[in-house]
């Protein structure tokens, strides 16, 4: 029963949690996190946070998963094809300066390289080396973030000093929205 009203506290802590208080409560659960680090609180880390580490300037977005074992041994435990006692584990590192987009899925045993982006969705089932940009599922790398600056460099508006309201005058505006 205690275990269960500390959890509700836990949970309430993260909800109005600001972002370095948030980072205050995985450090508490063993995640390796380094500075300057922005995560969202829907992020998941597992069962075994403590094998997840985020290096410097590490950037997770929304509903990201980290995935520090495979569950999937379930199956051939109950076959009997494994003693019913083992589990398979994996470290995930992600190095500095790196983004993980929107709802992905990152593995265990998984290194993602330094100045990375991993799109939305991506389901990182192996190494990322530096510099790449990996989308997909499974993710494989799709561009460098040379290639990736120079796509986008074009496409790109300046709205990082403005606040909601500003950006949204702007938005409308440039893309002529009737709202």
């Amino acid at each position: 029963m205690l275990y269960k009203i500390k959890n509700i506290f836990n949970k309430i802590n993260i909800v109005f949690a600001n972002n370095d208080k948030y980072i205050k409560i995985l450090r508490k659960m063993k995640v390796q996190i380094g500075e300057n680090c922005i995560i969202d609180k829907t992020a998941v880390f597992g069962t075994e946070p403590y094998l997840i580490t985020l290096e410097d300037n590490v950037r997770i977005t929304r509903g990201v998963k980290f995935i520090t074992h495979d569950g999937g041994l379930w199956t051939a435990r109950n076959l009997g094809l494994l003693d019913k006692n083992v589990d398979r584990f994996g470290k995930i590192l992600v190095k500095e300066n790196t983004n993980i987009g929107w709802n992905s899925i990152i593995m265990p045993g998984v290194t993602i390289g330094k100045n990375c982006v991993v799109g939305c969705n991506a389901v990182v089932t192996k190494d990322v080396p530096d510099n790449s940009v990996v989308a997909g599922i499974p993710a494989r790398v799709i561009q460098n973030i040379e290639e990736y600056a120079d796509k986008n460099k074009n496409r790109c508006v300046i709205t990082k000093h403005m606040n909601p309201d500003e950006k949204y005058k702007f938005l409308s505006e440039y893309y002529n929205l009737d709202y």
